[in-house]
């Protein structure tokens, strides 16, 4: 599997290495001791989720504080999402930023989003599946929501007029600077 940098850096996209023919596809999606090669930490995955969605739901921005921080393995097997990770690393020289990517089960990548970031998608296709590992048990008391238009962050969404966010993303957002406070107890 290749592993590219993106604009922060222990943010990676995977790409497979992918064999096909006229009967379909094979590729493998996951290979412990390759990923542990790339990422130069020991990861275990404790949990796999899968969502589906329509096209304009955006979910997240998400993220758990410490000490049940999570890393994400994150990749759409159907249709195409827009996926943003932003840095909230207390000591970090790109705290603040984001990166985002197409993700679709076209091109087959992942992003591998560590812990100390938020995640968030955009669903582009009529439908995405998306499948994400996580390194840590899902703690609804530890999760915090940023606002997916926060002004400090000005992530770039390819929004198409229709936008959709669940009760929670709408009530519970808080902003970037809001969230700053909880960022401090973050496991390196």
């Amino acid at each position: 599997m290749k592993h590219t940098p993106t604009k922060l850096p222990d943010v990676l996209l995977l790409t497979p290495r992918v064999f096909e023919d006229s009967r379909g596809f094979f590729y493998e999606s996951h290979n412990h001791r390759s990923f542990v090669e790339m990422v130069k930490q020991e990861i275990v995955f404790v949990q796999d989720n899968h969502s589906c969605s329509i096209r304009g739901v955006l979910r997240g921005l998400h993220f758990q504080r410490y000490p049940h921080d999570q890393g994400k393995l994150v990749r759409c097997i159907r249709g195409a999402i827009w996926d943003v990770a932003v840095d909230l690393r207390p000591n970090s020289p790109t705290l603040g930023q984001w990166t985002a990517h197409e993700l679709s089960a076209r091109d087959h990548q992942q992003l591998w989003i560590p812990t100390g970031f938020a995640h968030g998608f955009l669903v582009l296709s009529e439908e995405a599946e998306v499948l994400y590992k996580i390194t840590r048990y899902w703690s609804p008391q530890y999760e915090v929501t940023i606002a997916w238009n926060d002004p400090t962050l000005n992530i770039e969404w390819p929004l198409d007029g229709f936008l959709s966010l669940s009760e929670k993303d709408q009530k519970n957002a808080r902003s970037f600077i809001e969230s700053q406070p909880m960022r401090t107890v973050f496991s390196a």
